[in-house]
């Protein structure tokens, strides 16, 4: 079975490393996001995909633009049974769609059609959903809306933040991805049309979202909290000074002054009201300076924050 891939991040990368493993399966290449210039010395920077298609020995294709007759010659001489995209980050071309001999595959990180779109695992976390889960379809010319292969679920636990959900979902994908091209290669499995009418949308997440709104309940800052963990993060500003929160827990405590007032600090950190409950944030990051818990806060801060 020869597949081309197609992905970017570490959970993309781990998936690509495991198919190239399989002695039945052989990964003709993989396509990912070019590098990108970041950091103070704006250094060139590899996706993970790339980075593990260099060490696997994998071809990697990185173009700005998927529909250059140049990049469109180098793919089609490949002889491609499945197509296979994992959170490639652009819109895959319709002359890719049509190359692989049996389908292209979209493996998407939600219960399709719940949370179409590019911040499925974050937004199941802000919701507050008790389930998820992975979703292989058929890739068409819509947004996540291709006829469903399989979905395989799992729980969120209540501590569950954007990585360890993240990497929960992708155990799940390489614990069935095997049998289901397996399955949709000898027409065991036919896809089902997903139902439009019940389906919901997320939106692709920006720095905007990362600022504390202290005027919502405590479980909403909470879940936030933990969907942002990753990127873009979660922030407050004191005294002008935008603040990282780097870790944060909900305190059993009712809150009985103005949200985002600071109630006390103390060594185990600093207790803030909200709409509802207090929330204590434990660690926490100042602009330019390594993160530092609260104990350090308490010993050097705390006029600051007084």
């Amino acid at each position: 079975m020869n597949i081309l891939f197609a992905g970017s991040p570490q959970s993309s990368a781990r998936i690509l490393e495991f198919l190239f493993k399989k002695d039945d399966i052989s990964v003709v290449g993989a396509i990912t996001q070019p590098d990108k210039r970041s950091g103070r010395g704006k250094n060139l920077i590899e996706s993970d995909v790339s980075l593990n298609a260099n060490i696997l020995g994998i071809r990697a294709f990185k173009p700005e633009n998927l529909n250059t007759q140049e990049i469109k010659d180098e793919i089609s001489s490949l002889e491609i049974d499945f197509l296979v995209v994992i959170a490639y980050g652009k819109i895959i071309p319709n002359w890719l769609l049509k190359l692989p001999k049996i389908s292209p595959i979209n493996i998407h990180f939600s219960l399709l059609p719940k949370y179409r779109g590019a911040s499925p695992i974050q937004t199941s976390l802000i919701n507050g959903d008790t389930e998820t889960g992975v979703s292989f379809m058929q890739i068409n010319d819509e947004l996540d809306s291709g006829d469903i292969y399989k979905s395989f679920k799992t729980s969120i636990d209540q501590h569950d933040n954007k990585i360890s959900l993240e990497n929960k979902l992708t155990d799940l994908c390489i614990e069935n991805i095997c049998q289901i091209l397996h399955d949709i290669e000898f027409q065991r499995l036919k896809p089902i049309k997903q139902d439009s009418s019940i389906a919901s949308y997320c939106n692709k997440l920006s720095k905007t979202n990362s600022l504390v709104d202290f005027n919502d309940k405590s479980e909403n800052i909470m879940n936030k909290f933990r969907a942002y963990f990753e990127w873009p993060g979660l922030t407050f500003s004191h005294n002008n000074v935008p603040i990282k929160i780097k870790n944060l827990a909900q305190v059993d405590k009712q809150s009985n002054d103005k949200p985002g007032s600071i109630y006390k600090i103390d060594k185990s950190g600093i207790y803030l009201n909200t709409m509802d409950k207090m929330i204590v944030i434990t660690n926490l990051q100042f602009p330019n300076k390594k993160t530092i818990s609260s104990n350090d806060v308490y010993n050097s801060y705390r006029d600051f924050f007084s």
